[in-house]
C-alpha cells in the first residue's frame, strides 16, 4: 500500500558535503546511522509503512539500507527507489554503481521521474517524494542545497518534517 497518510520520504547530504566523506567507519557516520534507524523504527510504530527513497549517494544510500533492513523486519513494509534520471549513477564510481544497482533491484517499486538528466531533474526527483509522503526524514546541516530546499517545500506541504543534524546527538 502506497497512501501518501502512512509513506515517509527521505532527503540528505551527499558525500562531499559529509564531514567523513565516503568513511562510513567512522564514528560520527556510524552514529547518524543509529539515529537514523531509531526515526525510522518510530516512524513504523507511528504507522509508516512506505518508505520513499532518492536514491543518491551517501545519506539516501544509508536510508535505503536501513528501510530494506526495516522491511526484513517487518514484513508489511515497502520501500521505493525514487529515481530522478535514467543517468543518476553513470559518474559514480563502481563500488558506488553497484551499490545503487543493488539497492534498487531490493526495492519493491521503483518509480523514474524523467528519462534525460536536466538540470533541474534531482528537485523535480524531490517534489515527486514530498507530494507522495506526509512525513519527510532529513540528515541536514544547516546550509542551502537541495536538502534544504526539500526541507522548505515539505513544510509548504506541510509534511511532519524530522531533520537530524549529521555530526550532533539529537
Amino acid at each position: 500500500m502506497r497512501a501518501r497518510q502512512t509513506s515517509c520520504c527521505f532527503s540528505g547530504h551527499r558525500p562531499g558535503k559529509l564531514p567523513w566523506g565516503h568513511n562510513e567507519q567512522d564514528p560520527r557516520c556510524t552514529d547518524l546511522k543509529r539515529r537514523m534507524h531509531d526515526v525510522l523504527e518510530s516512524a513504523y510504530e507511528e504507522g509508516y509503512r512506505h518508505f520513499i527513497c532518492g536514491m543518491a549517494e551517501g545519506c539516501d544510500f544509508y536510508f535505503c539500507e536501513l528501510a530494506l533492513q526495516l522491511r526484513q523486519q517487518h514484513a508489511d513494509v515497502t520501500v521505493e527507489a525514487a529515481i530522478p534520471c535514467a543517468s543518476q549513477s553513470e559518474r559514480w564510481s563502481p563500488e558506488e554503481q553497484r551499490r545503487y544497482e543493488h539497492l534498487v533491484a531490493a526495492c519493491d517499486y521503483e518509480t523514474l521521474v524523467q528519462e534525460a538528466y536536466t538540470a533541474g531533474c534531482m528537485q523535480r526527483r524531490n517534489r515527486y517524494m514530498v507530494d507522495h509522503a506526509s512525513l519527510l526524514l532529513a540528515v541536514h546541516d544547516g546550509q542551502p542545497g537541495g536538502t534544504y530546499s526539500t526541507i522548505l517545500y515539505a513544510l509548504q506541504r506541510k509534511l511532519q518534517v524530522i531533520v537530524l543534524s549529521p555530526t550532533e546527538q539529537d
